[in-house]
């Protein structure tokens, strides 16, 4: 037998295998070289061995794609030279406020942001990797979302309030600073909410007496779904009625995670009063007319 080539079917012979090329975490994460890659493994992004940690993978492409759409916010409010300020609220491991930093912040060679966050060895955590990182214009606080409005630390007005994942009514407090901190935008990504389901389900017998909406809600299961999309809803019109534009959309793909609803608003200064008219409407129809005044006191 012939020791040359060896040929295909059709005689031809056969291309030398290609030797496989190493992948590149970076690249397959959609992030150019400039990250710090130190960062990255300080966040468990990385392992020590620079490749990607699958266990972080689902977790950084929520923040990377929010990271996406906060840049050009930023970016807008950084003309003229201005500082903008960001409020991360229910900061967690601050993996938003150390990405927005690094790739958006740091290149442009200004701003601030400043994590909030209630568990102290989390806030020391990220403390320690921004020194070590150079991070200077980052801060990280403490405190529960619902007492940061009065921090001596934070500024009377603030540009832009995140939270990503913040639980329950902690993303209502963190609408209520940025309304109180008249925020030029907000980007909320809300999960678990549970209030306002809590609240239906106290008073579902009678609702089905009064009304046959509440069979939207009579099973557990409806009732806390139905709950969950009903706290967004007023969310969205309560930004409305305090003057912002409110764009609803998804965050990222289903697969990634179930709460998955982004909220984006952007201050116009002109409240919407058929806003304030449909929240009361809605909360008279569902028997929210207690949670409405208590929640959403600033139209009430």
């Amino acid at each position: 037998m012939s020791q040359g080539k060896h040929k295909g079917a059709a005689g031809k012979p056969r291309a030398a295998a290609k030797p496989a090329q190493a992948s590149n975490p970076l690249a397959d994460l959609g992030l150019d070289e400039g990250v710090s890659v130190e960062l990255l493994q300080a966040l468990h992004i990385l392992t020590r061995e620079g490749k990607l940690n699958q266990d972080s993978r689902r977790k950084l492409k929520q923040v990377l794609h929010l990271v996406r759409f906060i840049e050009p916010l930023i970016e807008e409010m950084a003309s003229n030279s201005h500082c903008p300020t960001l409020v991360d609220h229910g900061a967690g491991k601050s993996y938003l406020g150390f990405m927005l930093y690094d790739l958006v912040l740091r290149p442009l060679g200004r701003g601030r942001v400043v994590g909030v966050e209630f568990r102290p060895e989390l806030v020391a955590q990220s403390k320690s990797l921004a020194q070590r990182q150079g991070f200077e214009r980052m801060d990280f606080l403490p405190i529960a979302v619902a007492d940061s409005v009065e921090h001596p630390l934070l500024p009377a007005q603030v540009d832009i309030v995140t939270a990503l994942h913040a639980c329950d009514t902690a993303t209502d407090d963190a609408i209520a600073f940025g309304l109180a901190k008249n925020a030029k935008a907000m980007v909320l990504v809300p999960c678990c909410q549970a209030e306002v389901a809590a609240h239906m389900r106290t008073n579902k017998a009678m609702n089905l007496a009064r009304t046959p909406l509440a069979e939207l809600w009579r099973h557990p299961l409806h009732t806390r779904e139905l709950g969950s999309h009903l706290t967004n809803v007023l969310r969205c019109l309560y930004l409305e009625a305090c003057g912002y534009q409110v764009t609803v959309t998804e965050l990222i793909g289903w697969e990634h995670s179930m709460k998955n609803e982004l909220i984006i608003a952007r201050k116009t200064g002109q409240p919407k009063r058929s806003a304030r008219e449909r929240m009361h409407h809605i909360a008279e129809e569902m028997g929210l007319q207690e949670l409405l005044a208590r929640r959403f006191a600033a139209i009430v």
